[in-house]
């Protein structure tokens, strides 16, 4: 359900390859309001992830606007970008590729406090055992290594770093998709616990359709950079009236009623 004004506002997103490659993205808009999960689906090269990246300032879009809590952060740099940069957080896919592999999982925790400033090197245990608890792991795991953590395990642990900064805007690329279906459901039920908790908003990507109705309020879809079907997921599914939607709900053997189980 939306919850207040818009969060982050998109306006006119484009983004080129290349001087001659194809466009990317073009004339993306659109906009997310606090505590709601919006959901971006697409084939693979549709555009899910540059627009994700786009978002987070990872790359810089051609043309348009990204306005979160209100100010247009394609205009910041420098030190203005870095004091946004706890206000918007992300999951990656693979957790292992985004953990430094030799960084106990202590380290991995700190990281965050300490670039942002958050707490002094002494003073973050107890603020990492909290969030490790919150995430469903314990100060047991403090001197793991990524390596001998389980796939949900690693996906807890990333879970937890980007909510350390108290981020109003989270933004999840794949987050369960290499999981199995049973870990998938109990992380899907974590992301909605800490929504629930904290009023965090969610730009959830997926090419996965039945991830998308267990947690999204609302659903975009993009095809090959285009957005082409966009509303409440439950209309979307529903009713789909684009072509790429109708592949999309096709690859799915069946969608179930609703929540992640």
């Amino acid at each position: 359900m939306t919850r207040g004004a818009p969060l982050l506002q998109v306006s006119g997103l484009s983004k080129r390859f290349g001087k001659a490659g194809p466009a990317g993205l073009r004339d993306i808009g659109f906009s997310l309001s606090r505590g709601e999960t919006l959901a971006i689906a697409g084939a693979s090269g549709s555009g899910k992830t540059t627009l994700a990246q786009l978002v987070l300032r990872l790359q810089e879009p051609d043309h348009g606007t990204i306005q979160l809590l209100g100010q247009d952060i394609t205009r910041l740099g420098g030190e203005a970008l870095r004091r946004m940069r706890p206000r918007f957080q992300m999951v990656f896919q693979d957790s292992m590729a985004a953990f430094n592999p030799r960084a106990s999982v202590r380290r991995i925790l700190e990281a965050p406090l300490r670039i942002h400033k958050l707490a002094a090197k002494g003073a973050c245990e107890p603020i990492i055992i909290r969030m490790l608890e919150k995430v469903g792991l314990g100060a047991e795991h403090l001197d793991r290594l990524p390596r001998s953590l389980s796939g949900g395990q690693r996906q807890r642990v990333a879970i937890a770093r980007a909510m350390l900064t108290q981020p109003q805007l989270l933004v999840l690329d794949e987050p369960v998709s290499a999981l199995d279906l049973s870990i998938r459901a109990q992380i899907l039920n974590l992301l909605l616990d800490l929504q629930e908790e904290t009023g965090i908003a969610y730009l959830f990507i997926s090419h996965d359709l039945a991830v998308i109705n267990a947690v999204a309020d609302r659903l975009i879809v993009l095809d090959e950079g285009r957005l082409v079907e966009e509303g409440a997921t439950a209309a979307v599914l529903a009713a789909p009236q684009a072509e790429a939607t109708r592949a999309l709900i096709a690859a799915v053997p069946r969608l179930p009623p609703g929540g992640p189980g």
